[in-house]
């Protein structure tokens, strides 16, 4: 959260309002890259946000925070330029497509001038996403999909490898940017394979559609690129690599899962039953034994929260009916409700847990088990 509104922060300040919406988790990736290789994390309290519950938090700023921004306005502007160009949905209409390259045209000039001031040449990623159109019109059935897959994997190559430059650690380069290098195929087939079945029924393009690829090569060029991800990331020193590991170790191989239908499979982003990976036998699941330790659940903790305000002691606020209706409007608009915790009830003043903090509405994350790397730390995170 400290990367992602450090991004937005970044937006908004060298921008304005309106470029606040292309903030993307991808672009924050490169965020945390610079901090993880910096030796002293760039930091700095941002003031209060709705999102936030209007509650002040620690936020990345400095370059990272840039070099993320200036990607997100590079990749948003060659996307809405693509849907453009291909007269997808409403931008197949002659006055929405106008206005969208207008601002196409702006994000870039803003991406360009943000990358300049940090060395960064977003032509690179602006040309790389620009040969998506010509590379998409020679494609035919029987090419490699990694065709249609060069231009993105070219622009997540040289973002990632700019962290290093960044981050005063060279000799990370080769390294990171074999690792955008895949972590850019890896967001591009994804992408493929979640539109394969609406881009069958609208006719629209799909490299997995226009090469004749099936969806169990993808998945092993996905697995192989996870795998190539691990391992240049070993190849790179890092002051704290903790985030970065659950983000490119663990999270894109549960976004790998997600998009193939096996998130709840075995394995650990490894390849899944091709020549080359490892095999999991098929065992039946142990018959449920109700832990003795059983961890409270949602309600349970609520209640023993509430026992430790009580004893804390609270005051019914000496309020009437309509300033307590206005004050949980404001809540409610502040998303207090949402993300409290606690937030205190407009009319009784008792302290309440937020409906969606502390939620247990999934399992704990396996990360736990992973044989990914040798001494990860990452098995005492509370995820």
């Amino acid at each position: 959260m400290a990367h992602l509104c450090g991004l937005c922060l970044a937006l908004r300040d060298d921008h304005g309002q309106l470029a606040r919406t292309v903030t993307n988790y991808d672009g924050l990736v490169v965020s945390v890259l610079v901090e993880a290789q910096s030796t002293v994390p760039a930091r700095r309290t941002a003031g209060p946000c709705p999102l936030r519950a209007m509650q002040p938090a620690s936020v990345a700023q400095g370059d990272g925070a840039r070099l993320a921004a200036s990607v997100s306005l590079a990749l948003a502007s060659a996307k809405i330029s693509d849907h453009v160009a291909d007269g997808d949905g409403v931008f197949g209409r002659r006055g929405v497509s106008q206005a969208a390259r207008r601002v196409a045209n702006r994000w870039a000039a803003q991406g360009a001038r943000t990358g300049e001031r940090i060395g960064f040449d977003t032509a690179v990623l602006l040309d790389a996403v620009g040969q998506q159109p010509a590379v998409e019109s020679s494609l035919v059935r029987g090419d490699s999909l990694l065709m249609a897959t060069h231009p993105t994997e070219t622009a997540a190559a040289a973002a990632f490898a700019h962290t290093a430059i960044l981050s005063g650690r060279p000799q990370n380069v080769t390294a990171l940017s074999e690792a955008g290098k895949l972590f850019g195929r890896i967001a591009h087939l994804l992408d493929a394979v979640e539109d394969l079945e609406e881009d069958r029924a609208t006719g629209a393009w799909n490299p997995l559609l226009a090469t004749g690829t099936t969806r169990e090569e993808a998945r092993r060029l996905c697995d192989d690129a996870m795998l190539g991800v691990r391992l240049a990331l070993r190849e790179a020193e890092f002051t704290d690599s903790k985030l970065i590991h659950v983000l490119l170790a663990h999270e894109l191989d549960h976004a790998i899962k997600r998009a193939f239908g096996d998130v709840h499979g075995p394995g650990n982003g490894h390849s899944h039953g091709h020549p080359g990976g490892p095999q999991y036998p098929q065992q039946p699941p142990p018959p449920y034994q109700q832990p003795p330790g059983k961890k409270p659940n949602r309600k349970e903790r609520r209640e023993d929260k509430r026992r430790d305000w009580h004893q804390q002691g609270w005051q019914r606020p000496n309020r009437s009916w309509g300033a307590a209706c206005g004050i949980a409007l404001f809540m409610f608009c502040t998303c207090q409700y949402c993300c409290g915790n606690p937030y205190h009830d407009p009319w009784t003043g008792e302290p309440k847990e937020g409906w969606c903090y502390n939620c247990d509405c999934c399992d704990c994350c396996d990360c736990c088990n992973c044989d990914c790397c040798d001494g990860c730390d990452c098995c005492d995170c509370s995820c």
